[in-house]
């Protein structure tokens, strides 16, 4: 008979009191992003922060298109971005923000493409990523890493070892 896998990931629930600076700073960022999103379809705009290893905040936020579904998460915008910009900076904070075009700020978390991307930066860097995601009645989950979103997540270590020719 097959054994059931017990999976457990570790979120703390906080409130903004409860954030370090540099959290607290992430945080904000990724609040004041919305108010950049290009969202004139769903009218839901998101931001994005990371925070780098230089102490600096790089921002995302989603970006519609009318050719739908040619539009972009926040959460990619602000990591294919950093990718292209500072390939050499490491990430060692991020957050989402989520508010409708007129209204207060909503829990959310990444959609699934999002998570494998996430998942994959930090697979990439070789260190955790926390994350801060808006919670219910404006509480704030702090997840240890990013990855904990996508448990059994494919990496680039899933993909068979291709041998290279000779020249």
């Amino acid at each position: 008979m097959a054994q059931p896998l017990r999976l457990t990931i570790d979120v703390e629930v906080l409130t903004e009191a409860d954030l370090t600076p540099a959290e607290a700073a992430t945080w904000q960022a990724a609040r004041a992003a919305t108010d950049h999103a290009y969202a004139p379809y769903s009218h839901f705009h998101v931001g994005t922060a990371l925070l780098l290893d230089d102490g600096t905040l790089f921002r995302g936020t989603n970006q519609e298109n009318a050719a739908f579904p040619s539009g972009l998460c926040a959460e990619r915008t602000a990591l294919f971005g950093l990718a292209a910009t500072q390939p050499e900076r490491r990430i060692v904070g991020m957050a989402v923000a989520a508010r409708p075009a007129s209204g207060d700020f909503v829990s959310v978390t990444s959609c699934g493409a999002c998570r494998q991307v996430m998942a994959e930066y930090e697979h990439r860097q070789h260190q955790p990523i926390p994350l801060l995601l808006p919670g219910p009645n404006g509480s704030i989950y702090r997840f240890g890493r990013l990855s904990d979103l996508l448990p059994f997540g494919f990496t680039a270590d899933d993909l068979p070892k291709q041998r290279v020719p000779e020249v």
